[in-house]
């Protein structure tokens, strides 16, 4: 049988482009948690028609709450809580066939992306992984690499998924926005948006035979760059960060997943002095 590990966001839902809609103190949450649930369950359902019948859905946005578990498509296991260690990867491992990545945005350092930013937006002003731009799906298929697992689908707008290609080859996407800026976009009507997943995600599921893991040369070194320097000397309390200016830190790992755990903490760590 074949298995999937879904890990899902929120701002990359068609229709989101402001923070309220996506926290929980927003008056407009409810509402578009309902959305990403039928885009998460899109992707379930279309990669159900391709022959998928396991599913972990790691809920991977904010409090890590967003979804009903009741109303997941497939039976699918549900994932929830913060302090995971592998964090938005947490669950993933061996046994699985493919990741998708639902409701992703871009980072702040690329193309217009609605709400972009990786991972803090008020403590991370960009990340580079081995030299190249990367968002939360670059980073995040760190961990796909390090367990073998191909990263087949990404959802959410076009500069997202040209971030994530660079890193997961093949990588399939369904668009359902086109940012206009970081807190504007055009997106498809939430039924239409749901087919457009459901289709990529069957697409992807029929492509798995081929599908390779992350291509990210090791060792990988990660580059981040902070909004302030100290967020980047904080990060250096951390073993084997080490600071290449007054804004920016760097550390290198030949395990894919150590590194990703770094990076983890470093978010954690700055995310406390972060304003």
């Amino acid at each position: 049988m074949m298995k999937i590990f879904v890990s899902s966001d929120m701002e990359g839902t068609a229709g989101v482009v402001d923070w309220e809609q996506c926290r929980a103190s927003g008056d407009r949450y409810a509402y578009f948690c309902e959305l990403l649930q039928a885009e998460v369950n899109a992707a379930i359902e279309g990669a159900m028609a391709a022959g998928a019948g396991a599913f972990l859905v790691n809920d991977a946005h904010g409090a890590m709450a967003n979804l009903r578990p009741d109303r997941l498509a497939g039976r699918a296991r549900y994932l929830s809580g913060r302090h995971k260690p592998l964090y938005m990867m947490q669950g993933l491992d061996a046994s699985f066939d493919g990741v998708f990545f639902v409701s992703y945005h871009g980072s702040m350092d690329g193309a217009a992306s609605a709400l972009s930013h990786t991972y803090n937006p008020r403590a991370i002003a960009g990340v580079r992984l081995n030299g190249v731009s990367a968002g939360e799906s670059g980073i995040n298929a760190l961990v796909a690499l390090g367990h073998g697992v191909p990263v087949v689908l990404i959802t959410g707008d076009r500069a997202t998924a040209e971030q994530a290609a660079p890193f997961c080859p093949g990588i399939g996407a369904a668009f359902v926005k086109d940012s206009v800026s970081r807190f504007a976009a055009d997106s498809l009507h939430p039924e239409e948006a749901r087919e457009v997943i459901a289709e990529a995600a069957r697409e992807a599921v029929l492509r798995l035979p081929d599908a390779v893991p992350p291509a990210i040369e090791l060792p990988a070194t990660l580059t981040v760059r902070f909004r302030n320097a100290d967020l980047a000397e904080m990060a250096t309390w951390i073993n084997r960060v080490e600071r290449t200016d007054e804004l920016t830190v760097r550390v290198t790992d030949d395990d894919p997943i150590r590194l990703y755990r770094t990076f983890v903490a470093v978010v954690l760590l700055t995310r406390g002095i972060a304003e």
